[in-house]
């Protein structure tokens, strides 16, 4: 198809001067705008996206704080076990017949009168 002629001119007025001026001062501003919101999006974006990662990172920081927190608390516990067994061993090694009874089984200790043979801790083998 071809393409149609205008067949209207434009007048060369100082109003139609005028009022294109406008509408190109309000496509201008428009543009602007839309640049300034783009900007601020694209900052704001990048605040939440900072904010974010540091949020991340905060909360796997305070996964590995509470996974060592509970591991102390396990091992407290159990150095306050160990604690306790120590002290009744030492209330029981206070007592001289508890210590006469570990020297008999273990160092041989002998009253007079007895003898002590020793077995062999293996399996015949026959």
């Amino acid at each position: 198809m071809e393409e149609r002629k205008k067949k209207v001119t434009k007048l060369q007025s100082k109003s139609v001067h005028q009022y294109d001026a406008y509408i190109e001062r309000q496509n201008r501003k428009k543009q602007r705008l839309t640049r300034r919101l783009l900007l601020y999006a694209l900052v704001v974006a990048v605040i939440v996206g900072s904010m974010s990662i540091y949020h991340f990172s905060q909360r796997a920081t305070q996964a590995d704080k509470m996974d060592e927190y509970e591991q102390l608390e396990q091992q407290l516990a159990d150095l306050k076990q160990e604690e306790s067994n120590l002290n009744n061993e030492i209330e029981l090694l206070q007592d001289e017949d508890y210590v006469l009874e570990i020297a008999r089984t273990n160092y041989f200790f002998s009253n007079e009168g007895e003898l002590i043979f020793k077995l062999p801790d293996e399996d015949p083998s026959y």
